[in-house]
């Protein structure tokens, strides 16, 4: 079977203290868990897929808790501005950054302010903080250097670290990048500070990546847009997933739901 390695999403510090602040050891935790996923969508007994998950969280997140929106910083609250009307929410707003916040929050329900209070602050961390940035990056490219795996899973913000740590070492060659519920397309959040800067409107496939393919949830609030083609050259293939519209974004519907079976199948003999 050939080596697949994992890029874990947001709100995974935990793994961290649970694991005596040890990296190995929530990574590890992590590979666990996302076997043991894969196995449900595959159909099969418990199987080993995962080689490694990738693990950056305590870069982002040194409390493990979400944060209360009204509590948090203003580059925070400026991503969550900016998420939050990519919803719809507040498009015609112009007051103060911390009025709009707090307006914003009477009209969001539970599930997406709960969303939210992880998202936007480990978002926030990642493109506003280039030193935090940086050692994301390194992690993953460190883990895929050491596994040279032919096959790339990354879930929510995963997908940013991961896709900017191969157009950051574009020796590192993976035959296919899988990307689950992406924020990677979301303008005024995301798109236009990705590293590298998106040219004319567009990014691109990283170099070393051999195929691209994109899967999200027609509903997920982190995947907007849920496709990416219209935003990125070189995605080879992309299919909408209906989860369940409770649990719209977490790896466990992405991995278990069956739609990546048929890509990672060649590489599970």
């Amino acid at each position: 079977m050939a080596e697949i390695v994992g890029v874990h999403g947001i709100g995974k510090y935990n793994y961290y203290l649970q694991a005596g602040r040890s990296v190995g050891g929530a990574a590890e935790a992590m590979r666990v868990k996302w076997d043991r996923y894969l196995s449900a969508g595959l159909g099969g007994p418990q199987g080993t897929y995962f080689t490694e998950v990738a693990y950056y969280a305590h870069h982002l997140n040194d409390q493990g808790k979400a944060k209360r929106i009204e509590s948090m910083g203003a580059m925070e609250q400026q991503v969550f501005v900016a998420w939050a009307k990519q919803l719809g929410v507040g498009e015609t707003f112009t007051g103060a950054l911390k009025a709009f916040t707090g307006w914003l929050l009477t009209r969001l329900d539970t599930r997406a302010a709960a969303f939210a209070a992880l998202f936007c602050p480990e978002v926030a961390a990642y493109l506003t903080d280039a030193a935090r940035r940086e050692r994301c990056r390194q992690d993953v490219a460190e883990v895929l250097r050491r596994r040279a795996p032919k096959v790339v899973v990354a879930h929510s913000l995963g997908s940013v670290v991961a896709y900017e740590t191969l157009h950051a070492n574009p020796d590192i060659e993976v035959d296919l990048l899988i990307t689950l519920g992406s924020p990677l397309g979301m303008r005024n959040v995301v798109f236009e500070h990705l590293l590298p800067a998106p040219v004319n409107g567009l990014g691109e496939r990283p170099k070393g990546v051999r195929r691209w393919v994109n899967i999200a949830d027609k509903d997920d609030i982190a995947a907007i847009p849920p496709a990416l083609r219209a935003c990125f050259t070189g995605v080879d293939f992309e299919a909408l997933v209906n989860l369940d519209w409770l649990d719209f974004h977490t790896v466990e519907k992405y991995l278990g739901c069956g739609a990546i079976n048929q890509h990672l199948h060649p590489y599970l003999a």
